[in-house]
């Protein structure tokens, strides 16, 4: 009982922890400009959405809100795309250097992403994608393709053998296997995989600002950033600004957080 309730009390610390700089930014979002720089209380006195609404027509938030979506939604769909196909592959097909690939794809989990810009940003330059949106999509879709080939085809491996042999004895092939018996089994993947390239592709900064010299092709952090260095520091419109970037997210997050972690559990007992 008394260890239950040490973790307990652990978990609560580290979620508070955890939960106050949102808060931090919801607080500050709501202050003005005098109240920010004087008033350190977590709740503000005298709450205002005037800042919300300055900081919503400085940031030209439709502008920057359609290319992020552009950005997000498209490399959400090629990774989708691609890695269900090579889940299904490195689980359902057999050929020769399976294990040594899925193996080679599992290694690059453990390298840094910040090591590849460079090689990135030279093969950008070569192949005369700086400043296009499919220069910065293309790395983001093969940047998740260790984790997203793991618990793709960790997902596939759990459909037994029988239905594909049942699908096989009714005339399906190969796409029509996969996409009628193994895309259904691992939606609960598809949606984790989907979170997990949405949400960083959304926030992504360093890739973006390397690769983006137009400012009409700006994403909403590249926005955040213009924001910050346009005008005076003033903590209360970068605090509104963050929140209004963020919140999109955590719409997304809350609609299907439960396939989010029916799919992380999936993909461990598989």
């Amino acid at each position: 009982m008394k260890a239950r309730v040490i973790v307990y009390a652990l978990l609560t610390a580290y979620a508070v922890l955890s939960l106050y700089p949102f808060l931090l930014m919801v607080s500050g979002a709501l202050k003005d400009a005098a109240e920010i720089r004087l008033d350190g209380h977590l709740i503000p006195s005298d709450p205002t959405l005037s800042t919300l609404a300055r900081t919503w027509n400085e940031l030209h938030f439709f502008t920057y809100f359609g290319n992020s979506l552009i950005v997000t939604g498209l490399t959400t769909v090629g990774v989708l795309v691609v890695y269900s196909l090579a889940g299904y592959a490195f689980a359902v097909l057999r050929f020769p250097g399976r294990r040594v690939l899925y193996g080679m794809f599992l290694a690059l989990l453990f390298v840094p992403g910040i090591t590849m810009l460079l090689p990135v940003v030279i093969l950008q330059q070569k192949l005369g994608l700086i400043g296009t949106f499919p220069g910065i999509i293309l790395p983001f879709i093969n940047g998740t393709a260790p984790l997203s080939i793991m618990l793709l085809t960790n997902s596939f491996r759990v459909v037994p053998a029988e239905l594909k042999e049942s699908a096989r004895c009714d005339g399906a092939g190969e796409l029509r296997t996969f996409w009628s018996i193994y895309l259904p089994v691992g939606r609960p993947a598809l949606i984790t995989i989907a979170l997990l390239t949405a949400v960083p592709t959304w926030n992504e900064y360093v890739l973006t600002r390397v690769s983006l010299n137009n400012a009409a092709q700006y994403t909403l952090p590249l926005a955040l950033q213009n924001l910050n260095s346009s005008t005076s520091p003033q903590e209360n419109v970068l605090m509104a600004a963050s929140l209004i970037i963020v919140i999109p997210v955590i719409i997304l997050f809350v609609l299907l957080q439960r396939y989010f972690v029916n799919g992380l559990q999936g993909a461990v007992k598989g």
